[in-house]
């Protein structure tokens, strides 16, 4: 695949990106994502000829490996997990106020869509993806906790339980419209990472 090729592929992943993060999944059109794009219509089933799925799991990737390059980026300046994750709430909340809102973590949205049962309308295939995107943060920051002393079970519950706070907070700061959960967030995160 050439440059061209490359460069439309991106903007078609970009596109969707912002669009399920926004709307979700089932808000989530080809049609709109075509638009925002500027991608011809052959372009995106050339690229994700499996169609709406592939090029979801293509979005959510890419919004994993953003936050695993956030948290590997704030482990190089010599940031403990405290500091990681208050550098990962504050790139967050921020992102958040300047979307007006409607953009969080970069695969929630789609997770609370596609998790129910198949019969229900859920997605096993995202499931997996947003479920393995989650365990890849996870484990970055219990690896963070075991070179800084804990054990691995006690990291990786302590890991854990920072993701869920880091999300709930996410929820509430975009249910809201306001930040202060995001910051009360990062307080309570020194209490619950302190060795």
């Amino acid at each position: 695949m050439g440059i061209k090729g490359e460069e439309t592929r991106g903007r078609l992943v970009t596109a969707t990106r912002a669009l399920i993060e926004a709307q979700g999944y089932f808000g989530t059109g080809l049609n709109r994502v075509l638009a925002e794009s500027g991608a011809p219509r052959g372009s995106l089933y050339f690229h994700f000829p499996e169609g709406k799925d592939q090029l979801v799991a293509g979005a959510l990737a890419e919004g994993g490996r953003e936050v695993d390059d956030l948290i590997a980026s704030a482990e190089a300046e010599g940031l403990d997990a405290v500091g990681i994750v208050r550098r990962l709430l504050d790139v967050l909340a921020t992102r958040l106020e300047a979307s007006a809102y409607d953009k969080g973590c970069p695969v929630a949205t789609v997770a609370l869509e596609v998790s129910g049962s198949p019969e229900r309308g859920g997605n096993e295939r995202l499931r997996e993806i947003c479920a393995g995107v989650y365990a890849g943060w996870e484990r970055a920051l219990a690896d963070r906790l075991v070179v800084e002393g804990r054990s691995r079970p006690e990291a990786d519950t302590a890991a854990e339980a920072a993701l869920a706070q880091v999300e709930g907070a996410l929820l509430l700061a975009r249910t809201r419209h306001d930040r202060a959960p995001l910051d009360r967030a990062a307080r309570a995160v020194e209490t619950l990472l302190a060795a």
